[in-house]
């Protein structure tokens, strides 16, 4: 038997999966790893322990299947996207710990070159807003940062990378400094309209274009790795907000995907044309695929399930995550709690990145079912509001597919909630691990095992799909209340 071998490296962890000729999951295998808050607002990784973690679930899914390198046709990366690394090009040994996508320690930055009038030139050529979020002014915070990093970088002897570029350059033994457009369009310093670095953007960032990854498509030689016993080759490389859009079979404009994971994550497909948004949405590369680049309207919401992982780990009143829609379904109809859940700033739509969160309409009754519920439909208007401006962008009586994946979509009782708060319909699929599944279908097709896309997207099959049960008016008097909590939070 032939398998594909997909490395998910996530933002709290690194997870193997083994799929088959069938594109079957036949194992899985998973290591969380540390996060680190060194200042409020700044989170960071150990790209060493990244890299650990990630060898150690390969080689574990591939003993648990007992097979040999040969068996594996191929690798598939995803992961978490814009987090940076900058590493000594002669050892491999990062110079600073990973900057992880939820940092917020260069909104001075950011703040400098928008004020400059540098914003609109940023958003021309890369399609993205003047953020922390992004890759570019991280990788500049590290140069000027770190003792002789910019020094050493001007001589050629530091190289800059995603996570999936980091990965690759362990992986072949330092032999390939690569990216795929899906992450080289998340770094602040990639043309999406020409696929390629923009000169003009680096000499803003300070950032010398040596240290900068070949950008590649989605599906394409990246080197091989000798690391699980013999020659494997990695052939699919895909940012985990594309994968996950690729994994849904989102192929045709149109169709909209949305992952609740530690955030929230909803791309649009625009076809082969990018569409500017005059909504603060972000234009970006949805795949490239035979030097073919598909756009994509993407809302990036900071706080999703890590709403959930608060109520447990930080006010303690879950143990689980299952638990907060258990307990959202008990909550008191007539309290009408909001939270605002800007604890590393607001995404899109509203890009503020020192907004914090807040939470509104408290009583004396209010206790952790409220606070569940809470947390869960924050969630729903978070997407609402990306929902309102891609219909703004795209145009509002075109029709949208809304497909969902992450581990929040599970939930049946949050998705009802989502379906009510959008007033459209929401599609699960049976596959939820479509961000790993989208990786393993690029090496996948690839090597030749998997099918082309129309091939590929004939495969996907619905578990659930929740329609609105909501009340009009309950709808849109609920969505006043959370935009008036938003603005809100916004003044504090």
């Amino acid at each position: 038997m032939t398998f594909i071998l997909a490395i998910d490296q996530g933002t709290t962890s690194s997870r193997a999966i083994l799929f088959n000729g069938e594109m079957r999951r036949v194992a899985t295998a998973q290591r969380e790893f540390t996060q680190h808050f060194p200042e409020a607002g700044w989170v960071e990784h150990d790209a060493e322990e990244i890299w650990q973690t990630t060898v150690e679930v390969c080689r574990e899914v591939i003993s648990a299947q007992g097979i040999g390198p040969e068996q594996i046709a191929g690798i598939g990366i995803t992961n978490q996207r814009e987090t940076t690394v900058v590493w000594d090009k002669a050892s491999g040994a990062p110079v600073h710990r990973a900057i992880v996508w939820q940092d917020r320690r260069t909104a001075a930055i950011c703040e400098r070159l928008r004020n400059a009038g540098c914003e609109d030139d940023f958003t021309a050529q890369t399609g993205l807003l003047l953020d922390p979020y992004f890759s570019g002014t991280k990788v500049k915070w590290i140069l000027d940062t770190v003792p002789g990093a910019r020094d050493r970088a001007a001589a050629g002897e530091l190289l800059f990378g995603t996570i999936d570029s980091f990965l690759i350059w362990r992986l072949t033994g330092g032999r390939v400094h690569a990216s795929d457009a899906t992450n080289a369009a998340r770094t602040l310093m990639f043309d999406i309209h020409q696929g390629e670095w923009s000169k003009d953007i680096c000499e803003l960032l300070d950032v010398p274009m040596a240290m900068l990854p070949e950008v590649r498509d989605c599906a394409a030689d990246f080197g091989t790795t000798d690391l699980f016993g013999g020659q494997v080759p990695i052939l699919g490389v895909a940012g985990d907000q594309q994968a996950a859009t690729i994994g849904q079979a989102c192929f045709q404009p149109g169709m909209m995907k949305s992952t609740y994971g530690t955030g929230c994550f909803a791309l649009l497909n625009t076809g082969t044309q990018p569409v500017a948004s005059q909504n603060r949405l972000l234009t970006t590369i949805a795949y490239q695929l035979d030097g073919q680049r598909t756009y994509a309207l993407e809302g990036s919401i900071f706080i999703a399930g890590a709403a959930v992982q608060w109520l447990r780990d930080g006010l303690g009143i879950i143990e689980n995550a299952a638990q907060s829609g258990e307990l959202a379904a008990r909550a008191d109809p007539a309290q009408n709690v909001i939270l605002v859940p800007a604890f590393t700033g607001l995404g899109a739509p509203y890009w503020k990145p020192d907004c914090r969160g807040a939470m509104f309409g408290l009583t004396r009754n209010s206790g952790p079912a409220e606070f569940c519920k809470a947390a869960l439909e924050s969630v729903a208007y978070q997407t609402r509001d990306l929902w309102e401006a891609m219909q703004g962008d795209w145009g509002a009586d075109a029709d949208v597919i809304l497909r969902v994946d992450g581990g929040m979509s599970a939930s049946d009782w949050a998705m009802q909630g989502l379906a009510d708060r959008l007033g459209a319909p929401v599609d699960r699929p049976v596959m939820q691990e479509t961000t790993a599944l989208g990786a393993a279908w690029l090496a996948g097709m690839k090597a030749g095992i998997y099918p082309d896309q129309a091939g590929f997207a004939a495969t996907w099959a619905l578990d659930a799909r929740f329609t609105p049960k909501m009340v009009e008016g309950d709808r849109e008097a609920a969505y006043r209340r959370w935009k008036a909590a938003v603005a809100a939070a916004m003044m504090v």
